[in-house]
C-alpha cells in the first residue's frame, strides 16, 4: 500500500514539473507588413522576449541577435547576395516593430530571421525523446 502511494505521489510531481516547465505561448511568432507596408510588425510575442528586446540599449537591427530582416535577390539577379537592411526596432506593450532605414521595394522579397519565442523544447519534445542540440530561429519570406 505504501509502495503505491510512494509511486502515484512521484508520477503526479514528474508530471507536475513538466506541466510547468512548458511555455505558456506556445503559440509562434506572427511576422507581417504592417497595413501600409513601410515596416514589419512581430505580434504574438511572449512577455519575456520584449522585455529583452526592451531592456536592450539602443537597439537596432545591425546589432541585433533576435531580429534579421535581408533583401532576397531577384530571380534575374547573377550576384545572387542576400543584402541585409539597416533599420531600427521599435517595443511596445504587445509588439516589436521593424523600421527600415529604406522603404521596402515593391516586388520584393525578404527574408525574416528571428528568434523571438524559440526555445530548446517543450514537454512534449522531452517526454518523446527528441531534443534539439540548438535552438530553431522562426523564418518567414515576406513579399512585398
Amino acid at each position: 500500500m505504501i509502495k503505491c502511494l510512494v509511486k502515484v505521489s512521484l508520477i503526479l510531481i514528474g508530471t507536475a514539473c513538466l506541466i510547468s516547465c512548458s511555455s505558456a505561448n506556445n503559440k509562434p511568432v506572427l511576422i507581417s507588413f504592417s497595413s501600409d507596408s513601410t515596416s514589419i510588425v512581430f505580434s504574438n510575442i511572449d512577455p519575456a522576449g520584449i522585455l529583452q528586446v526592451a531592456n536592450t540599449p539602443g537597439i537596432d537591427s545591425s546589432f541585433s541577435q533576435l531580429i534579421s530582416v535581408s533583401r532576397l535577390p531577384a530571380e534575374e539577379d547573377s550576384t545572387g547576395m542576400e543584402l541585409p537592411l539597416q533599420g531600427r526596432i521599435q517595443v511596445s506593450d504587445s509588439t516589436i516593430t521593424f523600421l527600415p532605414q529604406q522603404p521596402f521595394i515593391r516586388g520584393s522579397d525578404y527574408l525574416v530571421v528571428t528568434y523571438l519565442n524559440a526555445s530548446f523544447a517543450n514537454s512534449g519534445m522531452l517526454l518523446s525523446g527528441k531534443l534539439n542540440p540548438s535552438v530553431k530561429p522562426r523564418e518567414v519570406i515576406l513579399k512585398r
